[in-house]
């Protein structure tokens, strides 16, 4: 699996050069000083823990985020990456986890979006269009036809679309960010023999993964991020324990079995769900009362297990018992109705109605007790507005009245409306997917109390965050790695370092 060895005169060609590169986001330092060079026909790894600087290295060569401080060189010049348009047009291309596809255009049509070629008459000149698409297509050894609709094909097709659509624009870099998170491992293999043909064609690849054998077989050199630094900058095949302790600081250790604590009946329960490709064999355990963490690396699963609690998904196998009494959930208003409540990742899109109030919004799951009767389906809008002031006063929501759009609230506040919303559902079980994504830090201890304060009130919580050091709060932390919770932590064992030794150790021991 390992790519072709960089020859002389490849090496000594540097595609892109960071040099001393920095960028701070208030008081949080994300990248300090950092050095690095990807050369011509080579697929360099990059690797580090969550929060290690990755993304705001790759956000800065991509153009979305302009560093404090240092300079980045492409093929030896130096230059200033604007935005997202001239760093395509200087030829770096990125492939995000979250591939930024079309699903109702055809393959054809999303690789050349941003790419239109026009005719003599300023149409879109679509059979150019086409034949460079099949000239890639071709290339890269397509097994489906150009013309395919992106719904319908596999995650591992998608990922190929996403490449063919850098090669339109004749890229110099490919970043690819965790490109084998949500695949098998033959459609992996396929993944490695793309690169390795775009490097054989003097292609620079950056490879961003967590998986480190995978790293270490296939990438030619790694460098390690750890606290915005470069901790270790290695050659190929590095050493597993080497690799290991530069990205955490620590020593490898074998993984924990997974234990449950004796605390009584569980409220909710997961028993070996499965729902391929993303969550293959979870199982957990919820109590009232109680704080769980979820912990996991990109493309650990959390997100998708946290859709099948709710209902949003449905388990392809296993089972999940609320009050020790199997429950089968149609969708999301099954899940509502039997007392769960989910705050998801993505609070703009998916938890808020952002041009409506915070009365709204805070009562939005709940118009069924605010109709003046069921015959006449009205809104109570008095008794509505008397419900939202009382749960803003006491989450301490800071918003002129409850009249005020929600969009005009800061992030944090934003979020306390989203959580809020569900407590006058009064639910049984709440899960909070991210719950301080773009939260400032005095922001996130007001909602770090919030949460204490819901398990006092007796509801079962589950927490997932990619920040390990808030899930020493919790009161157990899960481990959760290639969609299977492999280990938990309790009590004086719940750290920081504790959690990253047990998600790399499980990860590279599957």
């Amino acid at each position: 699996m390992a790519s072709a060895v960089l020859s002389e005169s490849q090496s000594s060609v540097y595609v892109v050069e960071v040099v001393g590169l920095s960028k701070a986001f208030g008081a949080i330092e994300a990248l300090r000083g950092v050095d690095l060079t990807i050369a011509a026909g080579e697929v360099h790894g990059l690797v580090g823990a969550n929060g290690a600087g990755k993304s705001t290295l790759v956000n800065c060569l991509a153009g979305v985020v302009q560093p404090d401080a240092g300079e980045i060189r492409l093929n030896g010049t130096p230059c200033r990456i604007r935005d997202a348009r001239d760093a395509t047009d200087r030829g770096l291309s990125f492939i995000h986890q979250e591939l930024s596809l079309i699903p109702k255009f055809t393959a054809l049509q999303n690789m050349a979006v941003g790419q239109w070629r026009r005719n003599r008459f300023g149409l879109v000149d679509w059979p150019a269009l086409r034949q460079r698409a099949n000239e890639i297509a071709q290339r890269l050894g397509f097994d489906f036809s150009a013309d395919e609709p992106i719904e319908k094909l596999s995650m591992a097709q998608r990922w190929f679309v996403s490449i063919g659509r850098a090669l339109m624009t004749d890229a110099q870099l490919v970043a690819m960010d965790e490109p084998t998170a949500a695949l098998s491992s033959q459609d992996a293999e396929r993944v490695f023999g793309v690169a390795r043909e775009l490097t054989g064609h003097g292609v620079a690849v950056l490879y961003i993964s967590h998986r480190l054998e995978e790293v270490r077989s296939f990438c030619d050199r790694v460098t390690v991020l750890r606290d915005g630094a470069v901790a270790a900058a290695l050659g190929r095949s590095p050493d597993l324990t080497a690799l290991f302790r530069a990205i955490t600081g620590a020593e490898m250790s074998a993984p924990t079995p997974h234990e449950r604590t004796q605390q009584g009946e569980a409220l909710l329960e997961g028993k070996r769900l499965r729902r391929y490709p993303a969550v293959r064999d979870a199982s957990l355990e919820i109590h009232r009362g109680e704080v769980v963490g979820l912990a996991g690396l990109v493309g650990a699963g959390r997100t998708e297990l946290a859709r099948l609690l709710f209902g949003v998904e449905r388990p392809d196998a296993g089972q999940i018992l609320l009050d020790g009494a199997p429950v089968s959930f149609r969708g999301p208003h099954d899940a509502i109705k039997a007392g769960i409540a989910l705050v998801p990742e993505e609070r703009r899109s998916q938890g808020l109605l952002m041009k409506q109030s915070v009365a709204w919004n805070i009562g939005l799951p709940s118009w069924d007790q605010f109709v003046y009767d069921r015959a006449i389906p009205l809104i109570n809008r008095r008794e509505l507005r008397e419900v939202a002031r009382s749960i803003v006063q006491k989450l301490h929501i800071v918003a002129p009245s409850v009249d005020q759009s929600v969009s005009a609230l800061s992030g944090g506040n934003q979020q306390k409306v989203v959580i809020a919303k569900w407590l006058v559902r009064r639910p049984r079980v709440l899960i909070l997917d991210e719950p301080t994504r773009g939260v400032d830090v005095g922001a996130r201890a007001g909602i770090y109390a919030l949460i204490r304060s819901i398990a006092q009130d007796g509801v079962a919580v589950l927490l997932i965050c990619s920040d390990f050091e808030e899930l020493t709060m919790c009161d157990r932390v899960l481990i959760m790695v290639e969609g299977a919770v492999v280990g938990e932590l309790v009590g004086a064992d719940i750290s920081e370092e504790r959690m990253l030794q047990l998600c790399y150790a499980s990860e590279n021991a599957s």
